[in-house]
């Protein structure tokens, strides 16, 4: 056993706590990775203040980057000290892995929400004096110096021109705003695009989007600075939501309606206008996570099926991690993905002045340094 620190969540919407804890030896599969930084994403939040059902204590976080400290039994292909980015866990042998589409596992739940290992009910963190502490959020928890994790869920990355600390949004948020653009919608080249939302996910949405040549690239957005950054980052257009009748501000660009729209929100309203103002044949994609875990919206079906339009959620862009964060670095390494420009850091012992700062729109991506 090894001593570390985490950030440790204590319950729904009290301050994170930074407090010495006590981490196991990894187990078969599994992989004792030194934090060089960690990505502080809204899912953090929203499994510590509304989803109740994660055991508190906990220590959440799952954008981690780092280095391998030791591996346990069976574990091939890795060594201590190899550089790797953590990524969310997969059984990888249901018919959901086998397809490559490793979050939409038939395990996925279970494998990333139980807060413990599945096969004896344990964790591998505890306090000082012996109390059970909630793990492998996403298969790591890596809001600590050190985190455990499944050696399925592992990315090795080589050296590269960025820091190793910066590389861990690339394990989820980024991923997810990319993979929607380029995997789940497979935006083609001289589509139109609307992103809502210019926080890291649609921001990546945007970069991936000029990967992809669309010809139409609308940011909504109501902070200014992030308008910008996304006119800067490659989007065609930025709308101030607050400035007007939205659907006629997207039409006013794109008579005809958009060929793809992605939610970043989970804001119903917001949903609903993309939805409105789909072309024909046109798909809206979900990967906002709604304030109310309740929230629906309704739909009418003469409407949606007379166009065609489609609604999908997405989980992670529809990405294999191991395949698609290679992809990712090396369109950064080209200029094409400049990830790097969203990112603020902070010490981990400031994570709770670092939540409110991002939430106030100081920062659009933290990251946090153990």
């Amino acid at each position: 056993m090894s001593t570390c620190k985490a950030a440790v969540a204590h319950g729904a919407n009290q301050p994170f706590t930074v407090e010495d804890v006590v981490v196991t030896a990894p187990r078969a599969g599994e992989v004792l990775v030194r934090i060089a930084g960690v990505g502080l994403c809204h899912t953090d939040l929203v499994f510590r203040d509304q989803f109740d059902a994660f055991a508190k204590p906990a220590v959440l976080g799952h954008e981690g980057s780092g280095v391998i400290e030791a591996i346990g039994e069976g574990v091939t292909g890795l060594a201590p000290g190899d550089r790797v980015i953590l990524g969310f866990s997969s059984c990888g042998t249901c018919p959901r892995c086998a397809e490559d589409l490793p979050s939409y596992c038939l395990q996925f739940v279970p494998m990333n929400y139980a807060g413990m290992r599945l096969d004896d009910g344990s964790t591998a963190y505890a306090s000082r004096d012996g109390a059970r502490i909630s793990s492998h959020f996403f298969g790591q928890s890596s809001f600590a110096t050190l985190a455990m994790t499944r050696a399925r869920n592992v990315v090795k990355v080589p050296e590269t021109a960025l820091p190793l600390e910066l590389l861990g949004p690339l394990g989820c948020g980024l991923m997810t705003g990319a993979g929607a653009v380029m995997k789940s919608m497979d935006c083609r080249a001289g589509s139109s695009i609307v992103v809502f939302g210019g926080g890291p996910v649609g921001l990546a949405a945007v970069m991936a989007a000029k990967v992809r040549e669309c010809s139409a690239i609308i940011l909504v957005e109501p902070v200014a600075d992030r308008r910008a950054i996304g006119i800067e980052l490659g989007a065609t257009h930025a709308i101030d939501p607050a400035a007007g009748d939205l659907g006629e501000a997207l039409r006013a660009i794109l008579p005809l309606g958009v060929d793809f729209a992605l939610d970043t929100t989970g804001n119903v309203g917001v949903i609903e206008t993309g939805l409105a103002n789909l072309a024909p044949h046109g798909l809206i994609g979900l990967v906002g996570v709604p304030k109310d875990l309740g929230a629906a919206f309704s739909v009418n079906i003469a409407a949606l099926m007379t166009p065609g339009l489609r609604i999908i959620g997405i989980i992670e862009g529809d990405a294999v991690p191991q395949k698609f964060i290679p992809e990712l670095l090396a369109l950064h390494a080209a200029g094409q993905f400049p990830f790097d420009r969203l990112i603020h850091t902070y010490p981990l012992s400031q994570i709770n002045e670092a939540i409110a700062a991002q939430a106030r729109g100081d920062c659009i991506k933290v990251v946090l340094i153990p």
